[in-house]
């Protein structure tokens, strides 16, 4: 069931996959774009990720009706959808250079394609895998199109129905994917965890087979580290330098310190997880002295009997377990026992 992306084999017996998704925080500077690559390189994540598109390719430049952003509550109130998109995209001549970065600081890099021309220019430059972002996954053209490269595809759920999941899994494999990750996604900026339905991911993994993550836009890292447990094999999270520096989707990124925590929690409730298993760890067997036994606590002569004064359950764990503490009241002792001696069936006998 592991993939291999980029050279780094994603699935339950490795680490989370931590991808760091850019998007528009580049904030229309290229070195800025670089220092972000930097960033997520210190931080220890595996993969950085674009969007591939440019305005013109998701829109048309009308400013009115649904084309315009009304919402009061978006994060993007004001916008038309067409200047938004050309304030967010990330330059197409800007990728390979941000590619190379990638490749110096050891990260996996690839990006959203978000047109069929998206997936031409991605394949010209060598991407080890494509991601397919939620507002794409009912556009099966463009999915049977990534699907037909054969590399690894990344699709997210987000508003997606049972039905709509199913078709998009149904047209990636019969156009020839076969390594296949799903993310549960909540499109909404920023998520509220309590949208966020982490449970979906091991219902997602048992019914269409496939390794399951999520993309998480929620605030902070709790809801990541909860879906470790429940079986995410892939993290994805927005990345800005600096919430202040303001950005088009800055308001729900982390910043590289908390990226950083990301991906040592993430790992360690991965590595939490664990198999079954009962029964003193190799590393709690050291601990096991520290355990109540039985223990002799007053000097004994020849025919003394046992009682609760002499005989008690206390750290160490060298006697006999505390159990048999009723078995040897009343008994006396056959030999001398010094104060301090844990108690052992030859005492009596």
């Amino acid at each position: 069931m592991s993939i291999d992306i980029g050279g780094v084999t994603v699935g339950p017996s490795s680490a989370p996959f931590i991808i760091a998704e850019m998007s528009g925080n580049h904030n229309g500077s290229l070195d800025r774009a670089l220092a972000i690559v930097d960033a997520i390189a210190e931080s220890g994540a595996h993969a950085v990720k674009l969007q591939t598109y440019t305005a013109d390719t998701m829109t048309i430049d009308l400013a009115e009706r649904e084309f315009f952003i009304s919402n009061r509550d978006s994060l993007w109130y004001g916008h038309s959808l067409y200047s938004l998109y050309e304030q967010a995209h990330t330059p197409w001549q800007w990728h390979e250079p941000i590619f190379q970065r990638a490749k110096e600081r050891g990260l996996v890099a690839f990006s959203s394609a978000f047109d069929a021309s998206a997936v031409d220019f991605l394949q010209s430059l060598g991407v080890p895998a494509f991601k397919v972002a939620s507002f794409e996954n009912v556009d099966l053209p463009l999915i049977r199109k990534i699907a037909a490269t054969g590399k690894p595809m990344i699709v997210s759920t987000g508003m997606a129905t049972v039905a709509e999941v199913d078709e998009a899994v149904r047209a990636a494999r019969q156009a020839g994917c076969r390594d296949l990750i799903l993310l549960k996604c909540t499109s909404s900026y920023p998520a509220s965890p309590t949208s966020s339905n982490l449970a979906t991911i091991p219902y997602l993994r048992e019914l269409f087979g496939c390794q399951v993550g999520l993309s998480d836009h929620t605030l902070g890292i709790g809801a990541a580290v909860a879906s470790i447990a429940l079986g995410a094999t892939v993290i994805e999270k927005h990345v800005t330098l600096r919430r202040a520096d303001g950005g088009v989707d800055s308001a729900f990124s982390m910043q590289p310190e908390e990226l950083t925590q990301l991906v040592l929690e993430t790992r360690s409730a991965w590595q939490g997880l664990g198999s079954v298993m009962i029964g003193p760890t190799d590393d709690e067997k050291a601990s096991l002295v520290f355990r109540r036994s039985l223990y002799v606590c007053a000097d004994l002569r020849v025919g003394d009997v046992l009682d609760r004064e002499n005989l008690r359950a206390i750290r160490p764990g060298l006697g006999l377990p505390p159990k048999f503490l009723e078995s040897l009241l009343g008994k006396r002792v056959t030999k001398a026992v010094r104060r301090g001696t844990p108690a052992d069936w030859s005492i009596i006998g």
